[in-house]
């Protein structure tokens, strides 16, 4: 059953996220919600706070490469859902589950090469709690419904539109493109993503939408 919070702070997140872990060796939490919504700023806070017994897996280390979203014609669509690797994506979640007493290396998404890279995060064996966070965690697709069926839980994190708007024009700016290049990139491509992560909403099991603005600081 859907919960939306009040003011969240991250010590109760934590703690919420922490008790996944009750009678399991691991647990896997997962963040969705829509481009430019905080989930990876979100998920590497509760990592920090819960410690050494915490790991974090972005779903943006399983982009496809830019020669690989050459090849199927994915360029301009780069962040769509099927610009990623979802069944590679699905199978680290499985071996960190299944596979809690061996190191786990797991790839990132570099926003200078522009490229993911391997092996820049790790699960190590005293990690009980994993926090995953993307996209398209809840979407009712192929592939996604395999991701979703792993995680101990999933929550949705949203922002006022607007916010999102500015983070997503400051994210492609920072990363070269012109103010208009930019505008046109969040229009065309970050804003039909974000349209089909919403409709995923009501498969998460709690929503996030009123966390202190702090946290993102």
């Amino acid at each position: 059953m859907e919960n939306t919070a009040d003011l969240e702070d991250l010590e109760d997140l934590a703690a919420d996220a922490w008790r996944l872990t009750a009678g399991a060796p691991r647990a896997v939490l997962g963040i969705a919600g829509p481009p430019g919504a905080g989930k990876s700023t979100l998920a590497r806070a509760l990592v920090a706070r819960l410690g050494e017994e915490a790991a974090y897996l972005p779903l943006d280390g399983f982009h496809l490469s830019n020669a690989q979203l050459a090849r199927l014609g994915l360029t301009s669509r780069k962040g769509s859902e099927p610009s990623f690797d979802v069944a590679g994506y699905v199978a680290l979640l499985r071996r960190v589950l299944d596979d809690p007493a061996h190191d786990v290396y797991v790839p990132d998404y570099d926003r200078t090469l522009h490229e993911p890279v391997a092996a820049r995060h790790l699960v190590p064996p005293a990690a009980r709690l994993v926090v995953t966070e993307g996209n398209y965690l809840a979407c009712d697709l192929p592939g996604w419904r395999a991701a979703h069926a792993l995680l101990g839980a999933c929550w949705y994190l949203e922002v006022p539109g607007g916010v999102r708007q500015q983070r997503l024009i400051e994210r492609q700016l920072a990363g070269g493109r012109s103010a208009d290049e930019a505008a046109a990139w969040v229009a065309g491509n970050d804003g039909p993503n974000g349209e089909l992560v919403e409709t995923s909403r009501g498969r998460c099991g709690r929503i996030l939408s009123k966390i202190g603005m702090d946290m993102f600081n």
